[in-house]
């Protein structure tokens, strides 16, 4: 910190790299203290390409890697801000910004697997992750294994040869089952096999996963750090190196964000710590009511007591998040239906992580597609609801559930 003439503390250029609590970071990190035209906010620069002052100026840049822009594909200032401001918030060395978290995902995938390679997954990863590697990399060569989520003896026995990464998610969605992620981590250096978490769930408030010896940590940005629904974004963080041949895949195959959406994504995490304080309160308020409501046969949330995985959770998070997942009593598809039709306060709607509450019945939006053998494989019953708690007052949230509840 600098002093002003008035004796007052001013944040100065270190917070770029980290410096302070979280929301300093989060407003600060990444950021030039002084920017473009004396602006406060992050301009947004619409440029696709960017000049050079001369011949010389471009051979340095190319000789000498500066960091500065030469086509928007690969590169712009408010991208660059974004990514260091992820980096620090996540304890990383370097983050990624995609256009969506599948493209992160996907990037990720793309540039640590090829023809004859095997990938083993927790199988209660994202259901799109999972096509990604079954269905799509399938056709190039690469084979995928699903292990029961937090089967470490399972995954290890899945571990061989042409093994060139493990992917889980943690908390998964919509179960929240914790992962030990010293433990996962552990499991991939036995065996110099990389590991990777989607810990879109958690958000480096509740849990920062490098800190715990994993290589990547993959987030759907379009969720709580950015918060507002109102985008797609996605990242992966890393080290320096290990992220170097993701960034290249992501210039390769265009996968890169709009200069608008990551002025949009900037904005949103400023008050990222803010805003988890109350997903968090939230979520737990109406995890606690809606377990001891007669209606409700089962709730999926790390912050429960009742949850297998809360003594775990209470040593890996801050907080819990406020994804909130429930099973109803004795109810068929028609019934549940009719909860969720009878809420006022949250939209139905899938995604996560927005000022405003979302709710669905996993069997109408997130898994339609599937078979209801393929339902019930992966535990996904007719009766279960996901609800996405908001920024709302937590005493709103759940005189709305009780009303819907006991109608």
């Amino acid at each position: 910190m600098t002093q002003t003439n008035d004796g007052c503390s001013v944040p100065d250029a270190s917070l770029k790299t980290g410096k302070g609590g979280l929301s300093t970071q989060a407003v600060h990190a990444g950021e030039d203290r002084q920017k473009y035209a004396h602006s406060v906010a992050e301009p947004i620069f619409l440029s696709s390409t960017y000049s050079f002052e001369n011949t010389q100026a471009a051979l340095d840049f190319v000789r000498e890697k500066q960091p500065r822009d030469e086509y928007a594909r690969y590169s712009n200032p408010g991208e660059r801000s974004a990514e260091k401001k992820l980096a620090v918030l996540e304890n990383g060395e370097e983050a990624v910004l995609f256009a969506s978290g599948m493209s992160a995902v996907s990037a990720l995938f793309l540039a640590k697997l090829q023809a004859g390679d095997e990938v083993v997954l927790f199988n209660e990863c994202y259901h799109r992750t999972r096509m990604v590697c079954a269905e799509f990399l399938a056709k190039y060569g690469v084979k995928t294994h699903l292990v029961r989520a937090c089967d470490y003896d399972g995954m290890e026995a899945m571990i061989n040869s042409k093994t060139k990464l493990l992917m889980s998610e943690s908390p998964t969605n919509p179960h929240h089952s914790v992962v030990d992620l010293a433990r996962f981590a552990a499991l991939g250096q036995k065996y110099g096999v990389e590991t990777a978490v989607d810990a879109t769930l958690a958000t480096p408030y509740n849990c920062r996963p490098l800190d715990f010896g994993l290589d990547y940590v993959v987030h759907s940005c379009t969720k709580y750090l950015a918060g507002h629904n109102d985008l797609l974004c996605g990242a992966v963080i890393g080290s320096a190196k290990k992220v170097e041949q993701v960034r290249v895949v992501r210039g390769l195959l265009g996968l890169m964000n709009s200069p608008h959406n990551e002025y949009l994504f900037l904005r949103g995490l400023k008050s990222f710590e803010v805003r988890m304080r109350r997903h968090n309160e939230n979520g737990q308020a109406v995890s606690e009511f809606l377990e001891s409501h007669p209606r409700v046969e089962k709730v999926y949330y790390p912050g429960l007591s009742s949850h297998p995985y809360h003594e775990l959770a209470k040593k890996q998070m801050r907080g819990f998040g406020g994804l909130v997942t429930f099973v109803l009593k004795d109810a068929d598809a028609a019934a549940t239906a009719a909860v969720v039709d009878a809420v006022r306060i949250p939209r139905i709607a899938p995604s996560l992580g927005g000022a405003e509450s979302l709710i669905e019945q996993p069997l109408v939006i997130s898994f339609h597609e599937f078979s209801a053998e393929k339902r019930r494989e992966f535990n996904i019953p007719d009766s279960m609801i996901r609800l996405a708690c908001g920024l709302e007052n937590p005493e709103d949230l759940v005189a709305d559930l009780k009303m819907a509840l006991d109608r």
